[in-house]
């Protein structure tokens, strides 16, 4: 089981959904990288559950960072995050040991593990895991702030219902909203959706989409370590990611070259492209101009409708009816974890490319 990322920077995360803790431990961070608790726990609460549009579980995130930190830096050493998980209710998953659920990972964990897994909660394959890689990812994109590198992810669609494109002028209006949607008339018609969608005992999902603002010139790798590669890495790492895209994405597949292209000028005495097609990203490697993606999050799995499943004890059909807590949408709360992993996956970029000591204050 391969549950670490990075090179140079690398982030290990353990733990399970209903176990007493989970956490993170970070790796190669350069000595004098500050470290804003404050920031930690606003980020973790952009991920954290809340009103009719997510799961009723709760939990405090009371983050301790163990190792790796005094009086308010990094010393360079290993950096371990711990969580603890408070607010469990291990009894409503006894009835799932033996009947799947669709869509979940229950049934790959018990063919992997030989059932020795902990399917409380969905264990180490639960979205509760994600919350120690935010925290990992505050501490990194406060770091890349003070490089002027600004990262921020809007709800491009729920549904049915979109948002408008995201620009660099929208980013710190949308960082500073706790349901990310530039346009208000579309947040509402969003949440009113997820209301109807639990209310029915159904999910819904959507289309997340990424900007970064000011990635220098000239970062990433051809072929295997190119910024697309490293950051599908992660974004695909994300619980309910199916799909990512680069800029325009599948929209090239209608265009042709002449419109597709992003030329080249020359702006404020510095190479430019009077587009941005590409989403700031040629050969792998970034171009100075915005990075531009969108991940497509599936509807939640967990519903409370009866749906088809099977037996493996006795292998045979049976159906399933969940209880417990689950959210009707969870492309909100996914937001602030594709922030994250955007933070690290560019960080590591970032080390390799100018050394660890880049990031530090």
């Amino acid at each position: 089981m391969k549950n670490t990322f990075g090179q140079s920077i690398s982030v290990t995360l353990f733990g399970e959904s209903h176990g007493t803790e989970i956490g993170a431990v970070v790796d190669g961070l350069a000595p004098g990288i500050r470290i804003d608790e404050e920031y930690i726990s606003y980020c973790l609460d952009l991920r954290r559950p809340y009103g009719r549009i997510s799961t009723p579980r709760v939990e405090k995130d009371n983050f301790r960072i163990v190792s790796g930190a005094f009086e308010g830096y990094t010393t360079g050493t290993p950096l371990t995050i711990l969580i603890p998980n408070e607010n469990v209710k291990s009894a409503d998953y006894s009835y799932l040991k033996d009947t799947p659920r669709p869509s979940h990972a229950d049934y790959t964990a018990e063919c992997k593990y030989h059932g020795f897994q902990d399917y409380r909660g969905g264990g180490h394959f639960s979205g509760r895991i994600t919350a120690p890689l935010v925290a990992v990812g505050a501490i990194l994109r406060y770091a890349l702030a003070d490089k002027g590198i600004k990262i921020a992810t809007h709800i491009k669609k729920l549904a049915d219902i979109s948002d408008r494109e995201i620009r660099v002028g929208d980013i710190d209006t949308v960082n500073e909203k706790k349901f990310a949607v530039i346009s208000d008339s579309a947040s509402e018609l969003m949440q009113s959706r997820i209301e109807a969608a639990a209310r029915d005992g159904d999910s819904v999902g959507g289309v997340l989409e990424t900007i970064v603002a000011g990635m220098p010139v000239g970062v990433g790798e051809p072929f295997f370590d190119s910024i697309e590669s490293v950051l599908s890495h992660l974004l695909f790492s994300i619980p309910a990611v199916k799909g990512v895209e680069f800029g325009l994405g599948f929209g090239f597949a209608d265009m042709t070259g002449s419109v597709a292209n992003d030329p080249f000028i020359i702006e404020g005495g510095e190479v430019k492209t009077a587009t941005n097609n590409n989403g700031g990203i040629n050969g792998g490697i970034s171009n100075g101009m915005p990075m531009l993606f969108r991940c497509a999050v599936k509807p939640t799995p967990s519903i409370f409708k009866e749906q088809s499943t099977v037996s493996m004890k006795e292998m045979k059909d049976t159906s399933l009816t969940l209880c417990g807590r689950h959210d009707p949408a969870i492309i909100h709360r996914a937001r602030a974890v594709v922030d994250a992993v955007t933070a690290i996956a560019l960080a590591d970029l970032l080390a390799m490319r100018y050394g660890t000591d880049y990031l530090k204050d």
